[in-house]
């Protein structure tokens, strides 16, 4: 028996072997960024709902954690904005009480960070990895396209808050798109406001697959060293190419629902599938042609070669 609300584990970029938990539906977020790998948000929203009874997702993390599995990380993130859901406190909390070994780290945009409901629901969490990518505020909406009334000073008052009162650690990502904040005074500027939240590590980011936006290209190795340099961060270090990735399931999954599954929440080339899957690549490549004659899968070359992915029903 499959899960609705755990995807993995997925060999994370930024935290090792982690559990995804999603809170929120597919493509349910604050923003609408022009490099999201899962492409457009469908809905665009600031209401915070409870979008899932949280008894069914505690008893999905009963049933996946009943066969003690190795992890680095309990990760609550997904395809949209977890501090949208006001589950959010009520299963970090459930997931400390009951299986307290494992570090549970949230991804969030920082949006809803200026909310004290949110930073508390959050302080019992181990690690917060809150995206930053820029001080200016039309650099901002360009990049983020947000949900009327959030703007970017709301966000870095609500960073500054929520660093006063958390005990845990804090990632800043920050994500670069060249020719869009990259520039060096804008780059010194972002780190002098990085500097004032005082976070545990500076992450730097950038495309790894297609984004939302075709016009988006991914920094490279030397541009995000030149970056790092110019935020004037000791701290600052570069996120390496995507390893793996991970899927839902049993024990023993179809491959072809396995390699739907992935990518239908993100492009992945014939190479992540097959680290992931541990499935050789010719393999991979054979049911990937089988599976071509469904209209639903979709291929995008990008950087890193071809890129696949499922629309969906």
């Amino acid at each position: 028996m499959g899960y609705s609300h755990l995807f993995g584990p997925v060999l994370s970029r930024r935290l090792g072997r982690s559990l995804g938990v999603d809170l929120v539906p597919y493509k349910v977020c604050t923003f609408d960024c022009v490099y999201c790998e899962v492409g457009h948000t469908t809905a665009k929203t600031l209401q915070r709902q409870e979008f899932f009874p949280p008894s069914g997702i505690e008893e999905e993390l009963k049933r996946f954690f009943s066969t003690n599995p190795v992890l680095d990380y309990v990760t609550l993130s997904g395809s949209g904005e977890p501090t949208l859901s006001l589950s959010l406190g009520r299963v970090i909390g459930f997931i400390k009480t009951h299986f307290p070994v494992y570090p549970l780290a949230v991804l969030t945009n920082a949006s809803l960070l200026w909310d004290r409901h949110v930073q508390e629901e959050l302080l019992a969490s181990d690690v917060v990895l809150p995206t930053l990518s820029t001080v200016d505020e039309e650099i901002f909406q360009r990049i983020h396209r947000p949900s009327p009334g959030i703007y970017l000073g709301k966000i870095l008052e609500g960073l500054r808050e929520f660093r006063a009162v958390y005990r845990g650690e804090i990632w800043v990502e920050v994500f670069l798109i060249p020719g869009v904040n990259m520039d060096r005074d804008h780059l010194a500027a972002l780190g002098d406001e990085i500097g004032r939240i005082r976070p545990d590590r500076v992450q730097l980011n950038t495309l790894d697959r297609p984004g939302t936006e075709p016009w988006v290209r991914p920094a490279t190795p030397q541009e995000l060293q030149d970056a790092a340099r110019m935020l004037g961060l000791a701290s600052a270090e570069s996120i390496h190419p995507a390893a793996s990735h991970g899927h839902r399931g049993d024990a023993s999954p179809d491959p072809a629902s396995v390699i739907v599954e992935m990518i239908s929440r993100r492009p992945c080339t014939i190479g992540d599938i097959s680290q992931a899957t541990g499935l050789h690549r010719q393999e991979v490549g054979k049911l990937l042609r089988t599976l071509s004659g469904d209209p639903r899968m979709k291929t995008r070359r990008g950087e890193r070669g071809i890129f696949y992915s499922w629309a969906g029903d």
